[in-house]
């Protein structure tokens, strides 16, 4: 079997404003199970970076371990890209980015590998809001080691072998929003029409920018009784808002039917328009995102759609203060002024 993706395309492909046809953004052929939901996240990705017209080499897509880890390899293949050790893709996305904040940086993670060995990365590199779009391709299992439950496995969901799991789940969307992300957003693979200007938005944040998406394991984990399947979830998905996003080069011409809307500006003039479904729920209020979690939660609902926004977000290197250009692009004379520069600063300290 082979696994080298087809050259041919129609001549006829449109355009992006760069000139590329979408096949310039694909990656190699997936070897992930047939039907698993992490290749709509990655097809998801694909069309999200065509139509914001993204040079792919100005992007870096880093993973850890885990089915979800292995993505990076199927989209985007004329980009950068790192696959870390389990649970570390936070350490090697903050170094990269210190020292090329040129860069568009894109992580991708797994519930194993985010909700239990990288947890204390995870936290960490929200609460330093580090700019990047951190994806987690949740499937409430260990898919590479025979499907096992994994902390985001829900109370009382049962897996493949029967088992009922007997512990409280860890739910990423709500940690996120209550250690401060600044961007936090909750989708299923299988929506491609609301995933596609949720990644899009995110990748504009300027900021830590979080996306939960379900995403069902078709091997260990679409059993009944699950609560990560396909058809629990189509069952028990409860939208927040329809959402747009806008480019600034765009004029804005988003229509929607009935029910109220509102519009959040981004930092370069882009934005993400929303339509209102819960007249409780302001994705500009903390809090108000953090009850209409809790109280999907409580009715065994999964919120989907854009939950958090902090549109005054500031990253990590303006709360650093550090150098406008890339670090790897500083010359020996920056970093070297000579002598007489730190003659000068030892003065300033008596």
């Amino acid at each position: 079997m082979s696994y080298v993706r087809p050259t041919f395309r129609h001549p006829e492909l449109p355009k992006n404003k760069l000139g590329y046809t979408i096949d310039y953004y694909e990656g190699s052929l997936s070897t992930l199970c047939a039907g698993c939901g992490h290749d709509s996240i990655s097809a998801a990705v694909i069309q999200g970076c065509y139509e914001m017209n993204i040079e792919p080499h100005r992007l870096a897509k880093l993973s850890g371990i885990g089915c979800s880890s292995k993505t990076p390899a199927y989209f985007l293949s004329n980009s950068h890209g790192f696959n870390s050790v389990h649970g570390r893709m936070p350490s090697v996305a903050t170094g990269a980015n210190m020292a090329n904040r040129d860069l568009i940086y894109f992580g991708v993670s797994g519930d194993g590998d985010t909700a239990s060995i990288g947890m204390g990365q995870f936290v960490h590199v929200i609460r330093r809001n580090l700019n990047m779009v951190y994806i987690v391709m949740n499937n409430g299992c260990y898919g590479l080691t025979k499907g096992q439950d994994s902390a985001t496995a829900d109370e009382g969901s049962k897996n493949k072998t029967g088992q009922v799991n007997l512990f409280e789940s860890i739910d990423l969307a709500s940690l996120a929003i209550e250690l401060g992300a600044t961007f936090v957003a909750q989708s299923f693979s299988g929506d491609k029409t609301q995933l596609v200007p949720l990644i899009k938005a995110a990748m504009k944040h300027p900021g830590f920018a979080f996306i939960n998406v379900i995403s069902p394991c078709v091997t260990f984990n679409n059993n009944v009784g699950s609560t990560k399947s396909y058809d629990y979830v189509r069952q028990h998905v409860e939208a927040t808002a329809t959402m747009d996003f806008v480019p600034q080069m765009q004029e804005i011409s988003v229509e929607y039917g009935k029910g109220s809307h509102k519009q959040v500006k981004m930092h370069d003039g882009s934005m993400i328009e929303l339509h209102k479904l819960s007249e409780d729920w302001d994705p500009l209020d903390r809090q108000s995102a953090m009850n209409a979690v809790l109280n999907a939660k409580a009715k065994s609902e999964i919120l989907t759609g854009l939950l958090y926004v902090d549109p005054a977000s500031q990253d990590l290197h303006h709360l650093l203060q550090t150098s406008d250009k890339p670090l790897n692009s500083l010359t020996k004379e920056v970093l070297c002024p000579g002598s007489e520069a730190l003659k000068e600063i030892n003065a300033g300290l008596r």
